[in-house]
C-alpha cells in the first residue's frame, strides 16, 4: 500500500511510519489471533512500545517523550491499527486518553510519578469516565470525591474501562462539589493499588476482543490530595473536554489505518478469488464497489490530515475534530462492510480476518463520542443550534 502523503508529513514522519510498520508486521500481526482468543494482548506490548519510543512521540523530552508533533502520534496510531484495531485502541488510551491532561494540566510531581513511566511503558494507564448512568453525558457522573484531610475519599462505579483489568493508574472523573452539571467535576490520578479499588467485572465485548475492558468499583478509596490534576477542584470538566480532542483525533487515525489495511487485504483477495471463470476484480460491480470504498477512505484521510494541520498551526478546530472523528468512523464501517461483502460467505466466518474487522469497526461510531454527540458539537460550533455564537 502506498505511503499516505500530505504537507504535514516530513521525511522524519515517513521514517517513523516505516519503523512502526516493521514493528506491527513482526511483533503484532503474527500474534493477533492468539490474543483475540485469550481476550487480551500481553503487557509486554506496552513495554516494547515504550522501548521503541512510540508512547511519547508528541510529549516533551523532559518527561521522556520525543518533542514531536501531533502528526507523529497520528502516524503511530494509524499504523498500529493496521495490525490490530484492539491493540491500537488500548495503546492509544495510554498515549492520547489517560495522559494528555497530565501533560497539560498536571503538576511536575504528577508528571514525574505517572507520565514519565507511562511514556516508558513501565506503567499502564486507563481513562475512567463512563458510569452505568453516565456515558456521553459527562456532567451526569455520580462518582463522588469527598475531602478528608490530606485525601479525597472516592466512591462510585466506572464502566467500559479499556485496560481496566491491568491498569496501574486511572485518570478518573469524579464530582467534588455540590454544583449541578459540569461545575464541581474534578480529574484525579488514581493508583489502582490503593485500598478500595476493585475490578468488579471483566466485560465481554462484540469486538476489540484482544483488548481488556472492565467495570471498576471504588469503595472509600483514599486518593491523596496531590493526585488532583492541576491541584484545584472543579477544573475537571474543562480539562477533560480539552483532552477529548486528542482522543477523537487518535480514534479517527485508527479508523483510517484499520480501514486501509482491510481494503488492501480485500483487493488482494479479490485479485486471486475466481467466480464464473473470472477474478472477482474483473467483475465490474466488485471493482466499482472497491473504487467507491477507496474514494471515501481518501476523503476521510484528507479530512483527518487537514484537521491535524490546523491544530499544529495553533488553531483549536473543535467542529472539524468532531467531523473527522465522526466521518472517519462512518467511512471505516462502510469500507469494512463493503469488504466483507466482497468476501461473500467466507467473510461471515470467524476464521476470516474481515469478520473480526467488521466487529471491531462498530465501536468507533460509539466510543469517544457517538455520532449523535459529534453532530451536536458540530451543530453548536457552527451556530446551527443555540444562540448566534452557537452556545
Amino acid at each position: 500500500m502506498q505511503t499516505p502523503r500530505h504537507a504535514i508529513f516530513t521525511p522524519e514522519h515517513d521514517a517513523l511510519r516505516a519503523s512502526v510498520r516493521r514493528f506491527v508486521d513482526t511483533e503484532i500481526r503474527p500474534f493477533v489471533d492468539d490474543w483475540e482468543a485469550a481476550g487480551r494482548f500481553p503487557d509486554d506490548v506496552f513495554r516494547r512500545c515504550g522501548e521503541l519510543g512510540f508512547l511519547g512521540l508528541h510529549y516533551p523530552a523532559r518527561w521522556g517523550g520525543s518533542d514531536g508533533d501531533l502528526a507523529s502520534g497520528v502516524v503511530f496510531v494509524e499504523e498500529l491499527a493496521r495490525g490490530s484495531a484492539a491493540v491500537a485502541m488500548a495503546v492509544s488510551v495510554q498515549t492520547d486518553m489517560a495522559t494528555p491532561a497530565l501533560a497539560r494540566f498536571g503538576t511536575d510531581a504528577q508528571r514525574d510519578r505517572w507520565l514519565r513511566p507511562a511514556i516508558a511503558g513501565e506503567r499502564i494507564g486507563a481513562i475512567a469516565i463512563t458510569e452505568p448512568d453516565a456515558g456521553s453525558d459527562v456532567a451526569a457522573v455520580r462518582t463522588r470525591a469527598e475531602r478528608d484531610g490530606d485525601v479525597w475519599r472516592l466512591n462510585g462505579t466506572k464502566m467500559y474501562v479499556t485496560n481496566g483489568t491491568r491498569a496501574d493508574f486511572l485518570t478518573l472523573v469524579a464530582r467534588t462539589g455540590p454544583e449541578p452539571g459540569h461545575r464541581g467535576i474534578s480529574l484525579f490520578v488514581v493508583d489502582t493499588t490503593l485500598p478500595g479499588v476493585r475490578v468488579s467485572r471483566s466485560l465481554s465485548k462484540l469486538g476489540m476482543r484482544a483488548s481488556d475492558t472492565a467495570e471498576i468499583a471504588l469503595e472509600d478509596v483514599p486518593v491523596p490530595h496531590d493526585e488532583l490534576v492541576g491541584g484545584e477542584p472543579g477544573d475537571g470538566f474543562a480539562q477533560l473536554m480539552w483532552q477529548l480532542q486528542y482522543e477523537r483525533l487518535a480514534g479517527a487515525a485508527a479508523c483510517v489505518g484499520h480501514a486501509a489495511q482491510v481494503l488492501e487485504d480485500t483487493i488482494a483477495y479479490a485479485r486471486q478469488r475466481r467466480t464464473f471463470g473470472r477474478r472477482l476484480v474483473d467483475h465490474q460491480v466488485v471493482a466499482h464497489g472497491l473504487a467507491d470504498a477507496a474514494t471515501e477512505l481518501e476523503a476521510a484521510r484528507a479530512l483527518l490530515y487537514s484537521t491535524v494541520w490546523r491544530v499544529q498551526a495553533g488553531e483549536y478546530p473543535v467542529a472539524e475534530i468532531s467531523m473527522a472523528k465522526k466521518y472517519c468512523a462512518q467511512v471505516q464501517n462502510r469500507v469494512v462492510d463493503r469488504c466483507l461483502q466482497v468476501h461473500g460467505g467466507a467473510g461471515y466466518l470467524e476464521e476470516t480476518p474481515v469478520a473480526r474487522a467488521y466487529r471491531d469497526a462498530r465501536l468507533q461510531r460509539i466510543g469517544g463520542g457517538a455520532d449523535e454527540i459529534m453532530n451536536e458539537v458540530i451543530a453548536k460550533r457552527l451556530g446551527i443550534t443555540g444562540g448566534p455564537d452557537g452556545r
